[in-house]
C-alpha cells in the first residue's frame, strides 16, 4: 500500500518527535483531527457545574500526565497543577477554566449536552451546559501541553499548567491561591490565560493592553420603613417607594458622576418586598452587581451608592437608626488588566506567525468579569489575558441580513465553532510560551 507523504508526516507528529516553529499550524491541525476533537466532543458532552467538576479534573489529570507533566490534584477543591520542569529560564503560568453552567443546552448540535447534575447550591437536579466555552479552554489547554512536550528543544524554564475550577461563581482562582498556590508549586514570572469569544470571528486573536475584564463588587441595600395597611399609606414609611427612587437616583452615578471616558455600571438584578396586593411591607431589599475598570471608578462608585441610599432616607423622614443599609459583599472580583509591554511583545508574536490580519483589536461592550485576576495581582505578576474568536464569519453575515443572532455566553443557544477555535488557542498559546521561553 502507498503511504503519503501527509500520513507520514501525521505519524511523524503523533509520535512525539520534535517539531519546529514553522511547522505549528500544520502540527496542531494534524493533533486536532486525530486527538483534539474527540477529547472536546467528550467534554461538551459532558459538562460539571462549579465546585464538583470531579469527571472533568479526573480527565484533565490524565490527559495532562499522558503528555509528561507531573500532575497534582486537588489543589483548590477540583482544581489541577501541572508542571513541566525543562532547564533552567523562567517560570510561566498558563490557566484553563473547567467548569459549565446550570443551562439547558438548546443549540440544535449533535452533541449537545444532556447531561444533569446536582447543583451545589440548591441541590436540585439541573440540566448542565458549557455554554461559554470552557470546553475550549480545558481541550486548548492539553493541546497545548502536547506540543510544548514535543518542543522541548525550543525552549527552557518551567510551564505551569493550571485547571481551574468555579470560574463561572468567581470562586476557583481564589480557592487556588488560599491552598498556597505560589508557596507550594513556586511563583511564576508570567500569568497567561485565554477566552473563546462567540462575539468575533472564529480563529482572530482579539488582545488589548489595557483591561479586557471588569472588576466586580456585589451589594445588598436593605431599606427599612414602616408598615401599615395598603388603605392607610399616610401611617407608612413605604419601602418600596423608597427602593424606587433610590434605584433611579443611582443611575445618576455613571450617567452624572462618573467621566464619560471611564466605563462603569451599577445594576440592580433585584428587588424584593412585600407578601400582599393590601399591605404595605416594613422592607425591601436591593442586589447589585457594581463594575469597574479601575480602582478609583471602585470607590467612585461604592462610595456614591452608600450616600445615595442613606440619604434617601433621610429624605423620606426615616430616623437615623431606620437609615438604609449598604452592605458591601467581601467577595470583590479586581479587573482583569494586562500588563501593556508584555501584551505589545505578544501581539507582534502572533502577527508575526499567524499574519497581521489575525491579531486585533475589538474592545468588549460589555462588562463582563473574571475571577484570574486573583492570580496576578497579589503579588503583581506580569499578565496578558487575551480572546479568540469562536463564530464564524458566516454567522455574522446572516445576522447582519436579518438572520438569526449570534447568541452570546451563557446562552441555552451558545455555540462555538470548535475546529477553528481550538486549533487558534493553542497556537496562539504556544507562540506566547515560546516566545517567553524560546531558546
Amino acid at each position: 500500500m502507498k503511504t503519503t507523504v501527509p500520513a507520514l508526516l501525521a505519524a511523524f507528529l503523533l509520535a512525539g518527535a520534535p517539531v519546529h516553529a514553522d511547522d505549528l499550524a500544520l502540527s496542531v491541525k494534524t493533533d486536532y483531527e486525530s486527538y483534539l476533537w474527540p477529547l472536546f466532543d467528550h467534554f461538551h458532552r459532558n459538562p460539571e457545574l462549579s465546585l464538583v467538576e470531579n469527571e472533568t479534573a479526573a480527565r484533565m489529570a490524565e490527559e495532562l500526565r499522558a503528555a509528561g507533566f507531573e500532575v497534582t490534584e486537588g489543589v483548590g477543591g477540583t482544581g489541577l497543577v501541572a508542571m513541566l520542569e525543562n532547564g533552567d529560564g523562567p517560570m510561566v503560568m498558563f490557566r484553563a477554566d473547567m467548569d459549565g453552567l446550570p443551562v439547558e443546552e438548546k443549540s440544535g448540535l449533535e452533541n449537545a449536552s444532556r447531561k444533569r447534575q446536582a447543583s451545589p447550591i440548591t441541590g436540585d437536579t439541573v440540566y448542565t451546559m458549557h455554554a461559554c466555552g470552557h470546553d475550549v479552554h480545558i481541550t486548548s489547554l492539553v493541546g497545548t501541553a502536547r506540543q510544548m512536550t514535543r518542543r522541548k528543544d525550543e525552549w527552557s524554564g518551567t510551564l505551569m499548567l493550571l485547571v481551574q475550577p468555579a470560574e463561572e461563581r468567581g470562586l476557583g482562582a481564589k480557592a487556588m491561591m488560599d491552598d498556597e498556590l505560589w508557596a507550594r508549586f513556586g511563583q511564576p514570572d508570567y500569568a497567561l490565560a485565554y477566552h473563546v469569544n462567540s462575539l468575533d470571528v472564529a480563529g482572530v486573536i482579539n488582545v488589548s493592553e489595557g483591561s479586557p475584564f471588569a472588576g466586580v463588587d456585589t451589594v445588598d441595600i436593605i431599606i427599612h420603613g414602616v408598615g401599615a395597611h395598603g388603605a392607610h399609606p399616610h401611617k407608612s414609611k413605604d419601602p418600596i417607594v423608597l427602593g424606587s427612587q433610590i434605584v433611579l437616583a443611582l443611575q445618576t452615578l455613571v450617567a452624572r458622576e462618573l467621566s464619560p471616558r471611564d466605563p462603569g455600571v451599577v445594576t440592580v438584578g433585584s428587588f424584593h418586598s412585600g407578601t400582599k396586593h393590601n399591605i404595605i411591607s416594613d422592607q425591601a431589599r436591593l442586589q447589585l452587581t457594581v463594575r469597574n475598570t479601575s480602582p478609583e471608578t471602585r470607590e467612585l462608585l461604592l462610595r456614591g451608592i452608600e450616600r445615595i441610599a442613606v440619604n434617601m432616607g433621610r429624605v423620606a423622614g426615616l430616623p437615623e437608626d431606620k437609615l438604609p443599609e449598604v452592605i458591601i459583599k467581601d467577595e470583590p472580583l479586581p479587573p482583569t488588566t494586562n500588563t501593556p509591554e508584555l501584551a505589545r511583545r505578544l501581539k507582534t508574536a502572533w502577527a508575526a506567525e499567524m499574519g497581521e490580519d489575525v491579531v486585533v483589536y475589538n474592545p468588549t461592550k460589555g462588562m463582563g468579569a473574571e475571577d484570574f485576576p486573583f492570580f496576578t495581582t497579589d503579588p503583581a505578576i506580569s499578565t496578558v489575558y487575551w480572546q479568540v474568536g469562536g463564530t464564524p464569519k458566516e454567522a455574522f453575515d446572516l445576522e447582519a441580513a436579518g438572520g438569526a443572532p449570534v447568541p452570546s455566553h451563557h446562552s441555552p443557544l451558545f455555540k462555538i465553532e470548535p475546529k477553528t477555535s481550538v486549533r487558534a488557542g493553542v497556537e496562539s498559546s504556544v507562540i506566547a510560551l515560546l516566545e517567553l521561553m524560546g531558546n
